[in-house]
């Protein structure tokens, strides 16, 4: 445009020439970083009022919220690390566990390598099979408000933490629960199942050796008590006692009237050559001869039915029969000791596996017994309270220099417009829905008018 005068670079300094040459730039002055850091001070400082308003606002409501969260009381139980050598029993029943369940592995014991049972605890009560019966014991799925089985495991892991010291090998099993006495029965029943569990996973050579000689046991018992009743009916039927004292004691016998009846057949001989048959000496030692001789008969044939003795037929057996039940009494016999025998050795080498077993399962010794929580472990109503005056007092204060930021920013510039731009149009959309809700609750509360009262229309 004629006459309308130009900058140029001062640089040329045209002469006699109606452009305007542009002015030197003012150096500008840089503002140092401690004096914005006072400056936001000041504006904190000028705005405590606000800021005070802020804080005590948002600790009442930490305060409201502190209070609102239900208390939760924690039982703590330590267990004694087991044995810190490791038996041939423990190390298959690690071996086993890691291959039943998932949850049930071994870990590193100490900074040797060496493998401790304590990490075997550990995985232990952390098992389904635990858990799931401390869930049905105490009805957990009720407490906890839920139907799954699964659910009800993952809070009862949630509410239960198990670890391990590594110096001391101690293991510490803590349980929180909003009953305190809950809360200890359930520390109390993991240490009782982790026992159980443990008898009834012990796979050692001790416990099969025990398991085996308590069924052989049964088996040999069963065979001592038939061999006894044989022996013992087949005493019974044949009198027979003690087959070698007895046949010893006939035979004895025997010989005992054998030799009375040789001397009565002497002093009967004597008698005939000074008196006749009919005199009575003569006739009562042949009666004494008569009755030896048939005693005599009586144990050699084992018949006392002739004289009527039914009670003495059965003390002794024949002297004839001695023979065949010498040798059946003596099976018999023979056997029913080799099942004592053997019944005495397994019952022996029962006990000892018994005790060797009970030396190779990991006992659990427990160092401090749960007891009844006197105080809640959570909520820190304290430590919510100062958290939440402080987070007020934060936010307060960005909201400040925000602001201040804000502000400061010159009202056209595009990124202030875009924003009340935005903002306008969000806050249409916001009141546009707000009314269509309000239409579409009149709407409601008309039909719902009609529906409650059909005849007022009609009239």
């Amino acid at each position: 445009m004629p006459g309308t005068p130009i900058r140029v670079n001062p640089k040329d300094d045209p002469l006699d020439s109606s452009v305007i040459t542009t002015p030197a730039r003012v150096r500008e002055y840089v503002e140092q970083e401690t004096h914005t850091a006072i400056t936001r001070l000041r504006l904190l400082l000028d705005q405590r009022f606000f800021l005070l308003r802020v804080t005590i606002y948002g600790l009442l409501l930490a305060t409201l919220i502190a209070f609102l969260i239900p208390k939760t009381y924690e039982s703590r139980t330590q267990l004694m690390p087991p044995d810190s050598e490791l038996s041939s029993g423990l190390s298959s029943l690690m071996a086993m566990t890691a291959r039943t369940g998932g949850a049930i592995g071994m870990l590193a014991g100490d900074f040797l390598g060496l493998k401790t049972s304590g990490s075997l605890f550990i995985g232990i009560l952390r098992s389904e099979t635990v858990e799931d019966r401390i869930i049905q014991q105490f009805d957990l799925r009720s407490v906890y408000g839920t139907k799954q089985m699964q659910a009800a495991r993952r809070r009862l892991e949630e509410n239960t933490e198990i670890s391990e010291d590594r110096k001391s090998g101690i293991v510490v099993i803590r349980v929180s629960d909003h009953s305190p006495q809950r809360a200890r029965d359930i520390a109390e029943a993991y240490v009782v199942e982790l026992d159980r569990l443990v008898v009834e996973l012990n796979t050692s050579a001790a416990h099969r050796e025990r398991v085996f000689l308590e069924d052989r046991l049964k088996t040999v018992k069963q065979d001592l008590d038939a061999s006894a009743r044989d022996f013992s009916k087949f005493a019974s039927d044949n009198t027979a006692i003690d087959i070698k004292e007895q046949g010893k004691a006939m035979v004895e016998a025997a010989a005992t009237l054998q030799g009375h009846l040789i001397a009565a057949q002497s002093e009967l001989e004597g008698l005939r050559q000074i008196y006749t048959d009919n005199n009575i000496r003569v006739r009562a030692v042949r009666a004494r001869i008569a009755e030896l001789q048939e005693k005599l008969q009586q144990m050699s044939d084992g018949d006392l039915s002739k004289s009527g003795s039914a009670s003495a037929a059965s003390l002794y057996p024949s002297i004839r029969k001695l023979p065949l039940l010498g040798v059946t009494y003596a099976e018999l016999y023979r056997t029913n000791k080799i099942q004592e025998t053997v019944f005495e050795l397994l019952t022996q080498q029962c006990e000892l596996a018994k005790v060797q077993e009970a030396k190779e399962t990991p006992s659990v010794k427990v160092l401090d017994a749960p007891k009844v929580p006197e105080k809640k472990s959570f909520p820190p109503r304290l430590v919510i309270m100062f958290l939440g005056a402080l987070l007020s007092m934060v936010l307060g204060s960005v909201w400040v220099l925000g602001k201040s930021s804000w502000d400061s920013i010159d009202p056209d510039h595009p990124a202030k417009l875009l924003a009340y731009d935005a903002y306008s149009k969000v806050k249409g959309d916001l009141r546009l829905a707000s009314e269509n809700g309000m239409r579409l609750h009149n709407m409601r509360d008309r039909f719902l008018w009609f529906k409650r009262n059909p005849g007022k229309d009609r009239i």
